[in-house]
């Protein structure tokens, strides 16, 4: 499992790292540089690769090694769960060992695709509903279980509203883990989506 955030324009701002060490910003070449020297942990792709939200993920799932992959945003802050009407925040290796989990079941429900809440508002998390098969699966947490779908590279936006769709009409299902969602900066930091 390796996990990636492409990030673009962002080389004081992305901020990822600060909640999970392990991540690798994907950057194009002509960036690299001004990532390094803050001393984050970069994958340099050919600045053809960037410049389109959807180009830079569909070069992600195409030349990882790995199968298992997780795409996440490069202004996260964190990660929680709603655990007895509280809002537990995960530390990095309570993060991970979620992230396993995930394949594991994903595995064993031979899913394709998979993610978690969209939101941190406790009125999106019914406790009934632990899981979702059918929900979408927001951009700034994706985790794909070799997946042989790409993003539609010529959508600007809500390429991710289309990726969910296009693995529901081929596969018929997703997984969602509905008690877990994603604390990001969105809409908030400069470059990235902004600039897009």
């Amino acid at each position: 499992m390796r996990i990636f955030a492409p990030s673009y324009k962002r080389p004081d701002t992305a901020i990822t790292h600060r909640f999970l060490s392990c991540i690798e910003y994907v950057v194009a070449e002509s960036e690299a540089k001004e990532y390094r020297k803050n001393g984050l942990n970069v994958w340099a792709v050919p600045d053809s690769a960037q410049g389109n939200l959807c180009r830079i993920r569909n070069y992600i799932l195409d030349h990882s090694d790995d199968k298992q992959i997780i795409i996440v945003d490069d202004d996260l802050v964190g990660f929680a769960r709603w655990e007895k009407q509280t809002q537990k925040k995960l530390n990095e290796q309570e993060f991970l060992e979620f992230c396993e989990h995930g394949f594991i079941v994903a595995d064993e429900a031979d899913i394709k695709f998979w993610g978690v809440n969209l939101l941190p508002d406790k009125g999106a998390y019914r406790e009934y509903t632990p899981l979702a098969f059918t929900a979408y699966i927001g951009g700034p947490f994706q985790a794909f279980n070799n997946l042989d779908l790409r993003y539609d590279e010529t959508l600007p936006l809500k390429e991710d509203y289309d990726l969910s769709l296009q693995v529901l009409n081929k596969y018929r299902k997703t997984l969602r883990f509905n008690a877990y969602h994603y604390l990001a900066k969105q809409h908030t930091n400069a470059g990235g989506c902004a600039d897009y």
